[in-house]
């Protein structure tokens, strides 16, 4: 366990012929993606519509956002018991489970919608959706070759691309009936619910972990890889988060735009970062994570200080923004990758789960950040050099203390 995490003064020892990927494991992969993109669809039903549920139920603004960050929030701690029971149990078990109890807050949704209460009690059971995450990467991990893992977990990363998605569509199906959305993700969820129990497959000769799961979840704690790598993808991740969450109401009150323009901006940086997910994976599959992740944080950090200066939106500011987002997509791919080589393959899945949640926390301090710091300065400036600061921090420590990290296999 040691060697996995150590630090190491000689340089990367060159690895042999990477084997032949099987079938089994593009099949695990594709299900996979499949089913991260659908519960993290569902995971976002509620913000699409929350517009909607503020007239319903006369909502606060305040009100409104609580609502909205319940469900991210628990799933993203939900991922750490998820990450460890996935180490525990596998993913031919958990992957089609939590889908299918991710169907039963869905459907609550229905009668739920006239309560504000018991939309906030929904919502914590929805968080159930954002979990997945933590099953899908130890799945993917194992069953790819290190040489090739990088493409192949940011591939999977994808699929969180299922929130642009039920960004888009939810609404647009909700005007063909209030409870059209929800029915349409339960019958999709319980179809790939019983897919995912056919379909996806644990590596022959998978260990599972005998230790209690608090002392599992203790011991990647106590990794100190676990905390570094874990600030990367707060910045990396999180930054994603953050710009899904704020970038909408930045667009809107500073360059004047509609809602519906400042949507469509808001999902052509979502995609952005969700195409250079895998780029940032498959460039670590050829260079060494570190490097990637370093260069794709000063990438971000350079276009926050251009940002900061606040540009004409076009060209300038929309260059700026769709380069930070590459960056910052590229980042999120390549910490993973990095996962996959320095965390021992029987706790992946704790890792995976601390990470993640770090990350998705990581999402909601910036905009609030940003919204008082505007509301004090009448300027976004200061927030984006914020942002500047911090990932060139990122960049700087990664390159400095974790080049050195080794490899895995």
């Amino acid at each position: 366990m040691n060697n996995a995490v150590a630090h190491s003064s000689e340089p990367p020892a060159p690895t042999a012929a990477a084997p032949p990927v099987s079938a089994a494991a593009y099949r695990n992969l594709v299900v996979a993606t499949v089913g991260f993109t659908l519960t993290f669809w569902a995971w976002n039903l509620i913000a699409p519509m929350s517009g909607d549920y503020k007239d319903r139920l006369a909502l606060s603004s305040f009100q409104q956002s609580l609502l909205v960050a319940v469900p991210v929030l628990v799933g993203s701690v939900g991922r750490v018991p998820v990450g460890a029971l996935t180490d525990k149990y596998g993913a031919k078990l958990m992957f089609p489970l939590v889908s299918a109890l991710t169907i039963v807050p869905v459907l609550l949704l229905v009668p739920a919608r006239n309560s504000y209460g018991a939309m906030l009690a929904v919502g914590f059971l929805l968080g159930l959706g954002g979990t997945t995450f933590a099953i899908g990467i130890p799945l993917v991990n194992s069953w790819f070759p290190p040489a090739k893992r990088g493409l192949a977990l940011g591939v999977f990363g994808m699929g969180m691309g299922g929130v642009a998605l039920s960004g888009y569509f939810t609404p647009r199906i909700a005007r063909h009936g209030d409870d059209l959305p929800f029915l349409m993700v339960a019958v999709a969820l319980a179809v790939y619910a019983l897919l995912a129990a056919v379909l996806i497959s644990d590596r022959p000769g998978r260990k599972a972990p005998t230790q209690p799961l608090v002392r599992r979840l203790g011991e990647a704690g106590r990794l100190r890889v676990t905390w570094e790598l874990s600030a990367l993808y707060a910045i990396g991740f999180g930054g994603i988060v953050a710009f899904g969450v704020y970038l909408p109401t930045y667009l809107k009150t500073w360059y004047e735009m509609s809602p519906t323009e400042a949507g469509a901006k808001a999902a052509g940086f979502a995609l952005v970062t969700v195409v250079f997910r895998p780029v940032g994976g498959w460039l670590s599959d050829r260079l060494h994570p570190v490097v990637v992740t370093s260069c794709a944080l000063l990438a971000a950090a350079l276009m926050a200080v251009v940002q900061a200066f606040e540009p004409p939106l076009d060209p300038v500011g929309t260059i700026a923004l769709l380069c930070m987002a590459a960056g910052l997509g590229a980042a999120s791919g390549s910490v993973f990758a990095l996962v996959s080589q320095v965390t021992p393959q029987q706790q992946v899945g704790s890792v995976t789960g601390i990470v993640g949640a770090m990350g998705g926390l990581g999402g909601f301090v910036p905009p609030l950040v940003m919204g008082a710091i505007y509301s004090a300065k009448d300027s976004y400036a200061i927030g984006f050099m914020l942002l500047s600061d911090l990932a060139l921090a990122g960049c700087v420590y990664t390159y400095g203390r974790m080049r050195t990290l080794r490899r895995d296999g």
